[in-house]
């Protein structure tokens, strides 16, 4: 499998299961709107989605950024195992703009289905919550199409 099946699985639902690894060792799981788009420094394929700044998982991927996502439509599935690379407010990727911050998020609400009327009330919601832009880079990809 490649980032194309993701692709097209994650096209006909855009929810995902998002899963971070506890200092623990446990998991933590949770539901996310999903994409897949190119990575913003380098251009490859990752899975790509947007996350309030004050998330348990956000937290848990800036102590350890290995990330493990699932789609699943009908009967298909695909699971992207890698590492999550964090953009936002709060924090900064080497080689990205802050000021560029704003428009990526847009990107990635597009990237995993989104539309939206009003784009500045938008980016203020964005802002106030602190999201952050969280792209899984795969190193695995399975699952059953």
């Amino acid at each position: 499998m490649d980032m194309d099946t993701v692709r097209a699985v994650a096209r006909t639902d855009a929810h995902a299961i998002v899963v971070s690894p506890r200092a623990d060792g446990s998991m933590q799981a949770s539901l996310v709107t999903a994409g897949v788009m190119d990575h913003p420094i380098g251009g490859q394929p990752v899975v790509a989605f947007v996350v309030r700044g004050a998330t348990v998982k956000l937290r848990l991927w800036r102590r350890d950024n290995k990330a493990t996502v699932i789609f699943r439509s009908g009967g298909r599935w695909v699971t992207v195992e890698g590492e999550a690379d964090l953009i936002g407010p709060d924090d900064r990727f080497e080689g990205f703009d802050p000021a560029g911050v704003p428009q990526l998020l847009r990107d990635v609400f597009v990237a995993a289905g989104g539309t939206h009327d009003n784009w500045a009330e938008y980016d203020r919601v964005m802002a106030e919550d602190r999201r952050c832009a969280v792209f899984v880079r795969p190193s695995r990809i399975y699952g059953r199409s």
